[in-house]
């Protein structure tokens, strides 16, 4: 029925602008350009990041941060990082 061309009317139209074919974004986050991860380093320690296709998210290793990814465009502000160190170093305090 019609209903039917309106819908693939508007997935036609979502592929349009972004040139990545992505089909909806919802379902899948963004990566960024990979040209753009080139040449993207840690704001804070100028070293360079390392993208994490499973958290949508750029992480610098060495200091346990991860900076999100919104539509394909790195947050890169210190205070939208996050840290990712999930247990502690193990300097005997996990020690029973």
């Amino acid at each position: 029925g019609p209903a039917h061309g309106r819908h693939c009317h508007r997935q036609q139209e979502q592929g349009l602008g972004s040139g990545s074919g992505s089909g909806s974004g919802s379902a899948r986050p963004q990566p960024p350009e990979p040209s753009l991860l080139r040449f993207l380093v840690c704001p804070l320690s100028k070293r360079p990041l390392r993208y994490e296709e499973a958290t949508n998210e750029l992480i610098n290793e060495e200091l346990g941060i991860a900076y999100p990814i919104i539509d394909g465009i790195p947050n890169m502000v210190p205070e939208a990082a996050r840290m990712t160190h999930k247990k502690p170093p193990a300097e005997g305090s996990e020690r029973p």
